[in-house]
């Protein structure tokens, strides 16, 4: 009697066991189940992509009412071609990866939504004060800044002990430079495929910024800096990336004094440096007496179909990325810059600069470092300005010939 006392007891016990474990696994499922789900498409690749992930996979782990999806689009060409397509199909996903140059087309085609009304006023007065300029556009914050770098001047070590030369201060200095390592075979300055981002820091030096609404190109100032590295691609002193894409791949080869580039190449560059080269970056050189720099990079827009649930779980993301731990690790991992201004002055972060001498020019850049105006209209003025760049990198055209084809085009377009 008493075992079959024990059994039933035995036997209670076990059910009660599965009844609280179904109605546990209920309780999770149902939990799983209230999740928002926060779509997000973005153009991170390779370890960018990886350092992106593993912010998304925390932040869905410290809490259990979003979930962030990330669609990985190939680029930032391919995010903005889906981003036009989706919106005619009404298709958007809740936020995305994108230039703030896009903003004004998204506004005039009515499928962007504000941020001011999710995140609160001091979450965005911590951004460090030049990144938080293009976070506005007629009055409003649409964009959060996120992965962001500046144009800095990378240098082969190497050479410039070999041919007794210093880090140039002027961009007088590094044509001077170029010129004198000419003859021993040795290319001055490695640029990027097209070279419009160092003619929009030329321009901003020179007082006349490139693109805004009412540019000044076929004034003295801006036809004399387009001359600059015009100039050096025609002494065979420069040269464009060409269908490498990035300059970086002519530097890395070791005969290059300078590369003109994005400091979120820093990672790339690290990882692929041959053994036995030695390199590091330093600022922008000055011209005309004047510091400039192009801060570059993508913010994040949120989509006006998102419902107000998913509105409020991107609101929560973004704050999150924002957090001093995460932008940390996110500038420490990629190369990009931390997002605030807690962040930048931290001790975490100027320790990391002094192990990583190179990070110290984006660093540095930040003080002189601009953003073009958004405004609606940029982005087929910047097609442009990209197409006469290309002219001008091959030498097809002058200056003085094209700024004044550009400038009339560009009075059409913005009107």
């Amino acid at each position: 009697m008493k075992k079959i006392r024990r059994l039933l007891l035995t036997l209670s016990a076990l059910g009660l066991l599965v009844t609280l474990s179904a109605c546990g696994q209920r309780q999770t499922t149902a939990t799983a189940q209230k999740r928002v789900t926060i779509t997000f498409w973005h153009g991170m690749t390779g370890n960018s992509q990886q350092a992106l992930n593993t912010l998304i996979r925390n932040f869905n782990h410290s809490q259990t009412t979003y979930k962030v999806v990330s669609q990985a689009q190939g680029n930032f060409g391919n995010v903005q071609q889906k981003i036009t397509a989706a919106a005619k199909s009404q298709t958007l996903p809740t936020l995305a990866q994108t230039t703030y140059t896009n903003v004004p087309d998204y506004v005039h085609g009515g499928f962007a939504v504000p941020l001011d009304s999710y995140l609160k006023s001091q979450t965005l007065s911590q951004i460090y004060p030049t990144l938080r300029t293009s976070s506005r556009y007629q009055g409003k914050t649409y964009a959060l800044p996120f992965s962001k770098s500046t144009r800095v001047l990378y240098y082969n070590r190497d050479l410039l002990k070999q041919y007794h030369l210093q880090v140039p201060q002027t961009w007088a200095a590094l044509q001077r430079e170029s010129t004198q390592v000419k003859a021993q075979g040795i290319t001055g300055l490695a640029l990027d495929q097209s070279f419009t981002a160092e003619l929009d820091a030329l321009s901003f030096a020179a007082k006349t910024p490139l693109l805004q609404k009412q540019p000044q190109l076929t004034s003295a100032r801006t036809l004399a800096a387009t001359h600059v590295i015009w100039d050096m691609l025609k002494a065979k002193t420069a040269r464009t990336a060409g269908t490498d894409g990035f300059g970086n791949v002519q530097f890395l080869k070791g005969k290059t004094l300078f590369f003109a580039g994005s400091s979120a190449a820093l990672g790339i560059m690290q990882a692929s440096t041959p053994k036995g080269m030695h390199w590091s970056a330093a600022p922008f050189p000055s011209y005309q007496g004047n510091r400039a720099t192009t801060i570059q990079g993508n913010d994040l827009v949120l989509f006006k179909s998102a419902s107000p649930k998913q509105r409020r779980g991107a609101a929560a993301f973004m704050t999150y990325l924002l957090q001093k731990k995460q932008t940390l690790k996110w500038a420490k991992t990629t190369g990009y810059l931390p997002l605030t201004t807690a962040a930048l002055k931290s001790a975490d972060y100027q320790d990391y600069l002094k192990h990583t001498p190179a990070a110290q020019a984006a660093y540095q850049s930040l003080a002189f470092g601009h953003q073009d105006q958004a405004f609606y209209g940029y982005s087929q003025y910047l097609n442009a300005l990209n197409q006469t760049v290309n002219q001008l990198s091959t030498l097809q055209t002058t200056p003085e010939k094209a700024m004044h084809q550009l400038q009339p085009q560009v009075e059409k377009i913005v009107q």
